[in-house]
């Protein structure tokens, strides 16, 4: 049976990696291995200076899996050499309850950073996002959110997973990222790229200096569409993106500087 590592940024407890496990237990052996506690934001950053704990522990439903007290990238790591002691077959990240959309959130989300990751080690990545519109206090907000709720974002990495393993992943796609709306019509979605419009102002003043506030979808910059910030925001739309992590390298236009360089 192929295995299916499952990762999150929510933490070890977070019912969106138990709607995961339920909706893909049918399709091979799961692993669950993630943050004893939630890492949002942490992007594919590794903890450094300090040891990385590893505890075997139960999800709310009372199945195994493996509690960490680093960050989803470390969790992929551990997972593949220490745990599983190989690859997986395909990596699952989420599911996120929050959006992750943009060029911002690819590089900031601790979800994204699991699948960036497996991507790196070439394994097969999908991250999930169930795009709430709003997230007021964060872990108050995310607490509301019911498996009824998940049940439609569920289904749709279930199909998205067996379709990779089947097929593999689609040429020069190293992650797939799905965002979902709440309250999605299962038969609207879009393929959308990337956006590469940044933040706005998300920072409030607190406490004598400034924190990042709420969480909201107001925080996208409006987006031509085809993007999947405006696949979420405007159209409500599912939106399904290709990500290529293989970053171009244009050597002939330095030519010049390197020239400049030898002067």
């Amino acid at each position: 049976m192929p295995t299916i590592l499952l990762i999150n940024d929510d933490g070890i407890q977070s019912i969106g990696l138990i709607a995961l496990k339920r909706s893909l237990e049918r399709l091979g052996e799961i692993v669950v291995v993630a943050p004893r506690d939630e890492r949002s934001g942490v992007g594919k950053s590794l903890t450094t200076f300090e040891s990385v704990k590893i505890a075997k522990t139960r999800l709310s439903d009372g199945s195994k899996a493996y509690a960490i007290t680093g960050t989803p990238a470390d969790a992929f790591l551990l997972a593949a050499n220490k745990i599983l002691k190989r690859p997986p077959d395909v990596l699952v990240a989420g599911i996120n309850l929050g959006p992750n959309l943009g060029i911002d959130d690819l590089l900031n989300s601790g979800t994204l950073g699991a699948a960036l990751e497996a991507a790196i080690h070439g394994v097969p990545a999908i991250a999930v996002s169930y795009c709430m519109h709003e997230i007021i206090k964060q872990q108050a907000g995310k607490a509301g959110v019911t498996l009824e709720n998940l049940e439609l974002t569920a289904t749709l990495v279930q199909k998205t997973v067996e379709h990779v393993l089947k097929d593999g992943m689609p040429p020069d796609v190293d992650i797939i990222s799905l965002n979902v709306p709440e309250k999605a019509d299962s038969k609207r979605v879009e393929i959308t790229s990337l956006s590469y419009r940044g933040y706005g102002d998300i920072h409030i003043k607190r406490g004598g200096g400034y924190r990042i506030g709420d969480w909201t979808l107001s925080i996208y910059p409006e987006d031509e569409p085809g993007t999947d910030v405006h696949a979420i925001k405007k159209e409500r739309r599912i939106s399904i993106t290709p990500i290529k992590i293989k970053l171009p390298h244009n050597k002939k236009e330095l030519e010049n500087l390197s020239r400049a360089l030898l002067e």
